[in-house]
């Protein structure tokens, strides 16, 4: 499997050879180092950590300078678990090259952060009616209680206002529409979760 961290760029679009508009995440991904590799007689389990970015020594932890002292000090440290034999070894760098024009990748990324949203925005609740002398209810939720329902309390689980967005998403089957290795971009179609400067990370 193939795995790489990313930060997110911008959407545009490209144009094909027949003229055609395709929309486009433009992610800044790589070059990534690893950092540490699990074995599954030492740690129980396969997996592959890796470093992304670059921060200021005087900004990191002792457990992150000490942790990667001899490869500089990341911004981001990701852990990939595998199934199949690891074949890189710790310092180890990866970028975009690994990936080709027309595979397949899986997106994670954190959403955007709405805030505090009423039932109407957060769940897609229709409202009142605007008639027969309702005044105020166009995104009110409704009743939450009566009726029958469990008793006439308020059950467990009810939909109701809230904070929305800031959820870990994963987006498959992506694909790689342009990669273009010196400058470490990798051009997906289509959207990816998170803002301008998201972290996410892409497996293949």
């Amino acid at each position: 499997m193939k795995f790489l961290i990313g930060e997110k760029v911008s959407m545009t679009q490209i144009f094909t050879d027949k003229g055609i508009a395709v929309p486009v995440t433009v992610i800044s991904a790589g070059p990534i180092t690893v950092t540490q590799v699990r074995e599954m007689a030492k740690d129980g389990y396969k997996a592959v950590q890796f470093g992304f970015g670059t921060k200021r020594a005087t900004l990191a932890t002792k457990a992150e300078a000490g942790h990667s002292k001899d490869l500089g000090t990341f911004k981001v440290l990701r852990e990939f678990r595998t199934d199949s034999d690891i074949a890189v070894k710790r310092g180890d760098k990866i970028d975009v090259s690994m990936f080709k024009e027309g595979d397949e990748v899986t997106v994670v990324g954190t959403s955007k952060g709405k805030g505090f949203q009423g039932g109407v925005k957060r769940h897609n609740f229709a409202g009142g009616r605007r008639t027969h002398g309702q005044k105020h209810s166009e995104r009110e939720v409704g009743t939450i209680s009566g009726g029958g329902r469990a008793g006439g309390r308020v059950a467990k689980g009810l939909r109701m206002a809230g904070r929305m967005g800031s959820d870990r998403i994963t987006v498959k089957n992506l694909k790689v529409v342009q990669i273009n290795a010196e400058n470490n971009l990798l051009l997906v179609k289509g959207a990816v979760p998170g803002v301008r400067g998201a972290i996410l990370e892409i497996r293949g």
